[in-house]
């Protein structure tokens, strides 16, 4: 199995064999998928020690923390298993001959295929979730896609031996050979994204890398959908009622939520709202600590991006540092807490509302919630916004104006931590992601199918999932009603 994983750094090759596997994996059942994905699942779960071990050298994260993580992608492919057995992802519609209808109607039954083959790229801050066998290649899997990794330099080995791992469970559960490779280099990347065979971009990373990625993706002669997971500042509004309430316990709260990680989190909440002269940012600084950070960041260069990004941020005229330093040192990832006001922050968006991906946030004091809000509307796109108040109080206009900013909205709660269910969002608008599709839960199977419809075809010409018995039981749309298996 090695030897195919060598084999699979030639793309050209990957891609061919990625194209001739298409052929069984869009005439593939949901039981050969959800049998795929469930040994892909326990095969990682059969190693897990030696993959935290080499996660663990690689990342600096954290036994505790990787372990979990190994948890959550072997949960969220056995999810997938399941919901390709379930069925409802397909939208399988059936409309019946009406003649009477204006204009008359035909026999149209409509449901979702798979693309093609599908590229994904890793992402650096996790190294199991977000990598090799996570969200975009589970998802992409159980829609039928072959799958062509492109690993992270943040974890190279882990990448090689994680994907040795899912190429043996997937050839030892019977998918067809070429379902999935894995490539490296950053060159191959470009090329992965150009290349013909692909017909879909999976990625998480940075703004700048991900929008060049973007943009070669769109300047395609054929241009292909690119679902990039990019950037987001993830606002949070505290109300005065809960200061009153909790500050103490607010303060902790964030405290935790921004360096979990090292900050090294895409829902880290990076601007905090709250009333003017609370003393708030000084609590949370108090609760942070002088201590810098027990662990370094995953590499030298996000450490450097994120020192040059605190510095940049804690220069701006109205910002003053609160907790911690501005002077970075590369590697340390320590704590910084800083503090403005609305007023400026409204002045100075495009500067105040950079993401700096590390453990720092910046707590905007507001004179009234409606100065609070005019400066979140103009946050960009966020992947989420949190409010914290009390019971009783109105929040409507607060929802609005988060639901607007941000893919989920969050009340009472911190953003880091993302629940893997079927109606989780992790997506929002520009910059955070590229489309209105979430990355994470069941429907990230969305991005990597397409509709089709067939119009009065015979039975025998109709996938399964369409034949007017419902062999498979699945849960369709009839004549414009809902119909579930008995």
């Amino acid at each position: 199995m090695t030897d195919r994983i060598a084999l699979a750094t030639d793309l050209d090759t990957a891609a061919a064999d990625a194209r001739r596997a298409f052929a069984a994996t869009v005439a593939s059942t949901a039981a050969d998928r959800a049998a795929w994905l469930r040994a892909v699942a326990d095969e990682l779960d059969a190693h897990r020690d030696e993959l935290v071990a080499i996660a663990d050298e690689e990342s600096h994260l954290g036994q505790v923390r990787l372990n979990g993580e190994v948890a959550r992608t072997t949960a969220q492919l056995r999810l997938f298993a399941d919901a390709v057995l379930e069925g409802s992802y397909l939208e399988a519609t059936i409309d019946h001959p009406n003649p009477a209808a204006t204009p008359p109607l035909p026999d149209l039954r409509r449901i979702l295929r798979p693309l093609g083959p599908v590229a994904v790229f890793s992402a650096s801050n996790f190294p199991f979730a977000f990598s090799v066998a996570g969200g975009d290649t589970a998802s992409a899997l159980a829609a039928g896609c072959p799958v062509i990794v492109k690993g992270h330099s943040a974890h190279p080995r882990l990448s090689l031996r994680t994907a040795e791992l899912v190429a043996g469970a997937l050839a030892a559960a019977g998918a067809p050979d070429g379902i999935f490779s894995h490539v490296t280099g950053r060159e191959t990347g470009v090329a992965l994204v150009q290349h013909p065979e692909v017909r879909a971009v999976g990625f998480t990373g940075s703004l700048h890398g991900g929008r060049a990625l973007f943009d070669l993706a769109n300047g395609r002669p054929d241009p292909i959908p690119f679902y990039g997971e990019l950037s987001a500042v993830n606002p949070v509004l505290i109300t005065q009622a809960a200061l009153d309430a909790r500050a103490d316990e607010l303060a902790t709260g964030l405290a935790g939520s921004f360096t979990l990680g090292v900050g090294q989190f895409c829902t880290n909440p990076g601007v905090v709202f709250v009333p003017a002269g609370s003393g708030f940012a000084e609590r949370v600084a108090a609760a942070v600590g002088a201590a810098p950070a027990a662990v370094p960041m995953l590499t030298d260069g996000i450490a450097d991006a994120f020192a040059g990004a605190v510095g940049s941020l804690a220069a701006r005229d109205g910002v003053r540092v609160v907790g911690g330093s501005a002077e970075q040192h590369a590697g340390s990832g320590s704590a910084i807490v800083l503090a403005t006001d609305a007023a400026t922050v409204i002045a100075d968006t495009d500067a105040l509302y950079t993401e700096c991906f590390g453990p720092s946030t910046l707590v905007v004091e507001y004179d009234s919630v409606d100065q609070a809000l005019e400066a979140i509307a103009k946050v960009g796109g966020s992947l989420t916004g949190s409010v914290h108040a009390e019971p009783g109080e109105d929040v409507s206009a607060i929802v609005a104006v988060l639901s607007e900013v941000a893919g989920r909205v969050l009340f009472g709660g911190w953003p880091t931590g993302v629940a893997v269910s079927w109606s989780q969002q992790h997506g929002g608008p520009w910059p955070s992601t590229t489309t209105i599709h979430t990355s994470v839960g069941v429907t990230a199977i969305r991005r990597f199918l397409r509709p089709v419809a067939y119009q009065s075809a015979p039975e025998s010409a109709l996938p399964d999932e369409l034949k007017e018995s419902n062999p498979l039981g699945i849960p369709r749309r009839v004549d414009g009603r809902l119909v579930l298996p008995a």
